[in-house]
């Protein structure tokens, strides 16, 4: 349910224009106006548009083209974070720390591509969103 303040505004926006009309001084008659030379009404929704600057999304956040650097810091403060989960859900008279280990590698086996896709597929997706053109695809070989 909208707010009060937004029901206002929709109702002014939606509010019909009165035309424009001059009198001649000269004669006192009504003078239609020249279309050129009647202000432009500007919306809201325009202005806001004007001041974002270009390639921003309404968050206001620019989202990086994706790189195994950037997925290779993420996985590196995710990976102890991962091992002390495997190591607290591991039972407690059964935590030999060479198992636990290759439990961790193993789930980062599965969490690195797959943090590099959704990286990937955010960042597709921004670009669709804000009308700019997409990194040329190599050639096949």
């Amino acid at each position: 349910m909208p707010t009060r303040k937004q029901r206002r505004r929709r109702q002014k926006l939606q509010r019909h224009e009165y035309e424009e009309v001059y009198i001649d001084p000269t004669t006192g008659e009504e003078v239609d106006v020249d279309p050129d030379e009647r202000p432009q009404r500007k919306e809201p929704r325009a202005k806001a548009a004007q001041k974002a600057p270009a390639g921003r999304t309404r968050s206001g956040r620019i989202v990086q083209p994706p790189s195994w650097e950037r997925v290779a810091r993420r996985s590196a403060i995710f990976a102890p974070l991962m091992f002390a989960t495997v190591y607290f859900l591991a039972p407690k008279d059964h935590r030999p720390i060479p198992g636990l280990v290759l439990q961790t590698l193993v789930l980062l086996a599965f969490f690195v591509p797959f943090s590099y896709l959704m990286d990937r597929f955010t960042y597709r997706t921004y670009l669709r969103r804000t009308g700019q053109e997409s990194e040329p695809r190599a050639p096949k070989r």
